[in-house]
């Protein structure tokens, strides 16, 4: 599993304009073999930043859609919109299990084997 968190600074007055026109490359890209999640929002707290968050199954996934056409028109997209920053990593997950444990108690510890 991959993970792709982070944030895209844009022209503040702009942002909204810059995720409606994101739209369609977003719907794009979840139609895309592997992609779990795909979600750019704005940040409720900092003026101008988007935040981005993806699910992708397996690394060879996340390639083609880096050589796809949906990834290179949501770049291209969001850069014109007065790009000033942006900060994004992968991550690669191993293991994963539920927040809250069965008693319903959210646990920062991995609790399953």
């Amino acid at each position: 599993m991959i993970l792709i968190a982070g944030s895209v600074d844009v022209d503040p007055d702009r942002r909204a304009e810059a995720l409606e026109a994101g739209k369609p490359h977003m719907v794009g890209t979840r139609a895309q073999k592997g992609c779990v999640t795909y979600v750019w929002s704005a940040d409720p707290l900092i003026e101008g930043r988007i935040m981005v968050y993806e699910h992708w199954e397996t690394e060879a996934d996340l390639a083609l859609h880096f050589q796809g056409e949906h990834y290179l028109n949501m770049r291209n997209t969001i850069a014109g919109f007065g790009l000033r920053a942006a900060d994004v990593s992968k991550f690669r997950i191993d293991h994963q299990e539920p927040v809250y444990d069965p008693q319903g108690v959210p646990r920062a510890d991995f609790f399953t084997a």
